[in-house]
């Protein structure tokens, strides 16, 4: 225990007790902190208001950082993407079946699980310049609820999500592809194609029928 000694008004000598004294102002700060203190309803009223404030800022940032998903693919030493809601499969390449009378673009059939599908090679279709041989060993099957054919790649990069606000718009001619067919660039130069526009444009139908 500590303790001093000092003099009262009397001139006799007074014990004191520090850690007594220390004990009471302890006592004294929680009763001040507890009185400062919300009761249980209020407690529930800011926590209330707390999650009100974080649900809002949680609304704007989806609101600002939209996301799209896409399945990135190579092509031609090139990096191109489109939106995996327009995907329906990925298959290797095998027993391509050429088919006479149609478009360069198309390039043959392929049987996929009983399933005879279109493939489309979109550097003819966009009349791009030829950068020597490549593998062309993937499919990629776009579907729609009218329309549903493959296109080829070099190999699949994989699938990843692009924030909206990092798309660029850029000219056609910087990536050969018109403009209509062109979602945008993101910074590290992947050509994002507009998928959807591919399977609602005309051009791909093969309309020629070979002659028996």
């Amino acid at each position: 225990m500590n303790t001093d000694k000092g003099k009262s008004s009397a001139g006799k000598r007074v014990v004191i007790d520090w850690s007594e004294i220390r004990q009471r102002q302890e006592a004294v700060r929680g009763a001040i902190e507890l009185a400062t203190l919300p009761d249980a309803e209020q407690t529930q009223r800011i926590l209330k208001a707390r999650a009100l404030a974080l649900g809002r800022n949680s609304e704007a940032e989806e609101a600002t950082g939209e996301h799209i998903e896409v399945v990135e693919f190579v092509l031609a030493q090139e990096r191109y993407a489109v939106e995996t809601r327009h995907v329906r499969d990925v298959y290797p390449l095998v027993q391509l079946t050429p088919v006479p009378c149609t478009p360069n673009f198309v390039l043959g059939v392929v049987n996929l699980r009983s399933e005879i599908l279109s493939v489309i090679d979109i550097r003819k279709f966009f009349d791009m310049p030829e950068k020597g041989l490549t593998d062309l060993n993937k499919v990629i099957v776009l579907e729609s609820a009218s329309m549903c054919f493959g296109i080829l790649a070099d190999a699949i990069a994989g699938v990843r999500q692009i924030a909206v606000t990092d798309i660029q718009p850029s000219l056609p001619t910087l990536t050969g592809i018109r403009e209509e067919y062109l979602q945008g660039v993101t910074p590290g130069r992947t050509v994002i194609l507009d998928a959807g526009k591919l399977l609602s444009d005309s051009k791909i139908v093969v309309q020629e029928q070979v002659e028996g």
